[in-house]
């Protein structure tokens, strides 16, 4: 790991990542968590607040970056939930956690970073118990294919700098992909924010 993705890149990201558009898209979806939860990618621990307590019955939260899960820790010590969240340090490509053992997981602005997307929704679908859901908020592919273009233009000088982002991949394709249907999926494009990183949808996915 070079310096900028290990110094740079995580504080980029919690920055990015936690800009008031973005925190409105989460507290869409986080407070719906419940019974045993699993949050792929915690990233800097941006979604810890919004869970409600009286819902979740356990959290378990991963995240493979070391710089992400230092500043997660931290977040956790500070909201003093750390002792009752446990830390997964690693991809979601591989979740060390047993089958059908997951009510609820939750994935925000995580798709489009995870190197083999397809591996870990593989696993969400391995861990999830029958019933249980994913609850996502993700930005991704624009249908206007002016906005588009300029996204498949700027990729791949983008995910570099933006510690492997996508700006092209689409969310609920993937969901669908990787064998859950969404369900009253909504979109739009984020108020202040670049046409190009801007294009959000959210809901909530159920296995087929």
């Amino acid at each position: 790991m070079n310096p900028w993705e290990r110094y740079v890149v995580p504080n980029l990201i919690a920055c990015a990542c936690s800009t008031r558009p973005i925190m409105k898209q989460r507290a869409k979806v986080v407070p719906q968590a419940d019974g045993v939860v699993l949050e792929l990618g915690c990233g800097s621990g941006t979604n810890f607040a919004m869970y409600d307590a009286a819902r979740v019955e356990k959290l378990y939260a991963l995240e493979p970056a070391p710089g992400m899960m230092v500043k997660a820790k931290r977040t956790a010590g500070e909201l003093g939930i750390g002792k009752s969240i446990d830390f997964l340090e690693t991809g979601a490509e591989a979740i060390p956690l047993p089958d059908k053992s997951v009510d609820t997981a939750v994935i925000t602005f995580v798709l489009c970073t995870i190197p083999d997307w397809k591996s870990a929704l593989a696993e969400t679908r391995r861990v999830l118990k029958p019933g249980g859901k994913i609850l996502f908020s993700e930005h991704g592919l624009a249908p206007d294919e002016g906005v588009a273009k300029w996204q498949r233009r700027i990729e791949p000088v983008w995910k570099p700098l933006a510690g492997g982002c996508h700006l092209t991949r689409d969310t609920c394709a993937m969901l669908r992909e990787g064998g859950f249907e969404p369900e009253n999926a909504e979109t739009m494009y984020l108020p202040n924010t670049p046409k190009i990183a801007g294009y959000v949808s959210w809901g909530a996915a159920r296995l087929v």
